[in-house]
């Protein structure tokens, strides 16, 4: 399976570079809001990435079919199947599945490796398993 992991959470120093271009990729804007990577601020201070696992919770959810696992197990959504209703957005547990306003389809991470590529720190890194 490829995905994205975290390696290491501590060098984390929020700098959002994974965020924007993860929405630039997507989106072409930077918009952290429609990032598939999310860094989130825990009550104690300290930080967390927030990244796909490929758990499938989005395919279970999506009634019409438009999410299928991929060769390499990443899931990946069919624009010319998804019927955009949403319940993929919801059942997802990191809330790094999101939707644009503006776009017929939700993004979800594809494993692509852009958010790494743009880590600073080498917080990222692309697991092949």
């Amino acid at each position: 399976m490829k995905k994205v992991v975290v390696v290491d959470q501590a060098a984390c120093v929020a700098c959002l570079g994974c965020e924007m271009a993860c929405a630039n990729a997507f989106y072409k804007e930077l918009n952290p809001e429609v990032s598939c990577i999310r860094i989130e601020e825990e009550e104690d201070g300290s930080l967390k990435t927030l990244v796909c696992v490929q758990c499938g919770k989005c395919a279970e959810a999506c009634e019409a079919g438009a999410i299928t696992k991929n060769k390499k197990g990443v899931y990946m959504i069919s624009k010319k199947l998804c019927v955009d209703c949403g319940k993929c957005v919801e059942a997802c547990p990191f809330g790094v599945l999101v939707k644009s306003e503006d776009k017929d389809v939700p993004s979800k991470c594809i494993a692509c490796g852009i958010c790494v590529d743009a880590c600073p720190q080498n917080v990222l890194a692309i697991e092949e398993s």
